[in-house]
């Protein structure tokens, strides 16, 4: 029986979205200005306005942060899901304050053939849902204008609690028949492998890993936090059980709680991810 892709709910998404932008915002701030080609290829007359695509876009909020550094750029953001794209479409599509585009689409990040020279490439919390992502960062510098540049940041916290008790459980007799070919994907490598990778491919690299603290609040904050990323593939697979589904969710609950007790403030979930930023 094939299984279904992932269905991924823009709105639980969302709901962390401060916690989940941050990353964001910190790649943003460290990805320096792409070279703008005039229409010859050369760096005289009018310059053209940037290309850029965000691979993985997701719900499109973190596409229309780039629309507002770069307002006057043609934008396309890329995510293989339906749902997420569609929001981003009515959310955030459509012409920009400075003359710019911002347009959504269905594509896999794995299978994406770059159309043409792009002057930014940007991948946020994607790569590490696809195995074998190193092999994609060549095709993708190769597609890179003169000064473009190649940004990502995955997440790298699979040895986390968040991530093991997950594994943990899927693993177990109850649920591995059913649920053990969709656990937890952890396809992301470490700093210093992404740095050589990027220095192999003839870009000039700026590699680094921050670990967040995040404070979360609410019932259950960090299964909360997961039903949105992690526990989709999961989720997806049992939703034509409401019982299984409920039965699943409220062990891994418990066991959530007890590597997370929750503070005076919040419940602390530190989350670790890696950073890269290329220039061309």
């Amino acid at each position: 029986m094939t299984s279904a892709a992932p269905t991924w709910d823009p709105g639980l998404y969302l709901r962390h979205a401060g916690h989940r932008t941050r990353p964001f915002l910190d790649l943003l701030a460290r990805i320096p200005e792409p070279g703008r080609p005039g229409p010859g290829g050369g760096g005289g007359g009018t310059r053209a306005p940037l290309r850029i695509a965000d691979i993985g876009c997701g719900a499109g909020n973190v596409t229309a942060l780039l629309a507002e550094r770069w307002p006057d750029a043609l934008i396309t953001g890329f995510d293989n899901s339906p749902e997420m794209v569609e929001h981003a479409r009515t959310a955030h599509g459509g012409p920009t304050a400075g003359g710019g585009r911002l347009d959504f689409t269905e594509g896999d990040a794995h299978d994406w053939l770059p159309e043409g020279g792009y002057d930014l490439i940007v991948s946020n919390a994607v790569l590490h849902w696809v195995p074998g992502h190193r092999a994609l960062l060549g095709r993708w510098a190769e597609a890179l204008n003169p000064g473009g540049v190649l940004a990502f940041q995955v997440p790298a916290n699979f040895a986390a609690p968040s991530h093991t008790l997950v594994a943990g459980l899927v693993a177990e007799p109850r649920w591995r028949d059913r649920l053990g070919e969709h656990g937890v994907i952890a396809s992301v490598h470490e700093p210093a492998e992404y740095l050589t990778r990027l220095v192999g491919l003839g870009l000039d690299p700026d590699v680094w890993e921050t670990t967040y603290l995040q404070l979360l609040t609410g019932e259950d904050p960090v299964l909360d936090w997961i039903k949105g990323t992690v526990l989709r593939p999961l989720l997806t697979e049992l939703a034509d059980d409401p019982a299984a589904t409920d039965a699943f969710l409220t062990e891994l609950a418990g066991r959530l709680r007890t590597a997370y007790p929750p503070g005076p403030a919040g419940t602390v979930l530190p989350f670790r991810r890696v950073f890269a930023v290329a220039r061309a």
